[in-house]
């Protein structure tokens, strides 16, 4: 054998011992992170679904600083305080309904029924056309009255005009008066509840205050509490004055258009009977 055949041979041998050294050798962390497919990456966990059939539930809390809160820790000023604006607004509620009711009758009176009585033939047949306890009817029977009323009597010194005249505004006086009842308690609960709801509010934060100085402590969940129970007082003094107010306000501008319509009336009734037919 040659010498070049043994020095190809020999350098043969070496590059396949070089080839399979290399093959069987580990490669790197990192070159083998990368060469990873990225098929094999762990797939993230899915969030379990919520079951269809949970409900959400919420849980009721009381007010701890309401006004069942302020009634059962008031003493027996707040308590009085409260009783007296209920009163009040209650009193105005019921004023306010009832005058309204009255003013509507009225109203409906002097269109329908005042027709009915100038459409008859005389002022008494006229009368029972009119009904039992209306105002009308109360201004045509004084009015009828002090007509056939006047001779042979200590009023005769007066005349006639005058004396008819004279009946039938006091009764348009009555009238009015009547309608005016019960504003001024309105008026008085519209000027003064304002005033009983912050004297309740002074006296809540004054007990606040005496509590939170006993306790030594102040912080804000000891100030709030009391505070604004005490609070509560000065809206309630403004729920009630405010619909006494406004109601004031309302029947006053009825009041004038029932007293035009009686009024009105009062005074053709007056031309009548001056002129001699009952």
């Amino acid at each position: 054998m040659s010498l070049f055949n043994v020095l190809r041979a020999s350098l043969a041998a070496a590059l396949i011992t070089t080839v399979t050294v290399s093959a069987l050798v580990p490669l790197p962390a990192h070159a083998q992170a990368a060469s990873a497919p990225a098929a094999q990456a762990p797939a993230p966990a899915a969030a379990p679904a919520a079951p269809p059939s949970a409900a959400v539930t919420e849980e009721a809390v009381e007010n701890p600083y309401g006004l069942k809160a302020l009634w059962n820790q008031g003493d027996w000023v707040a308590k009085g305080t409260l009783v007296i604006m209920v009163i009040m607004s209650m009193g105005s509620w019921y004023i306010i309904f009832t005058k309204v009711f009255e003013q509507r009758a009225m109203l409906r009176s002097a269109r329908e029924d005042a027709d009915a009585f100038w459409k008859a033939s005389s002022v008494k047949s006229g009368v029972g056309s009119l009904k039992e306890g209306s105002a009308f009817r109360y201004i045509a029977e004084t009015g009828i009255q002090a007509s056939d009323h006047h001779e042979g009597t200590m009023v005769e010194s007066i005349d006639k005009h005058t004396w008819i005249s004279m009946s039938i505004d006091r009764a348009v006086g009555s009238i009015n008066n009547r309608l005016q009842d019960g504003l001024a308690f309105l008026a008085t609960v519209g000027s003064t509840a304002p005033f009983v709801g912050l004297f309740g509010t002074v006296w809540g934060i004054y007990n606040a205050l005496v509590k939170i100085g006993i306790s030594g402590q102040a912080s804000i969940d000891k100030v709030a509490g009391p505070v604004g129970e005490a609070l509560i007082m000065t809206a309630i003094g403004l729920a009630v004055a405010v619909p006494a107010v406004m109601g004031y306000n309302w029947l006053i501008r009825r009041n004038k258009a029932v007293m035009d319509s009686t009024r009105a009336f009062s005074g053709d009734l007056l031309n009548v009977l001056l002129s001699g037919k009952r």
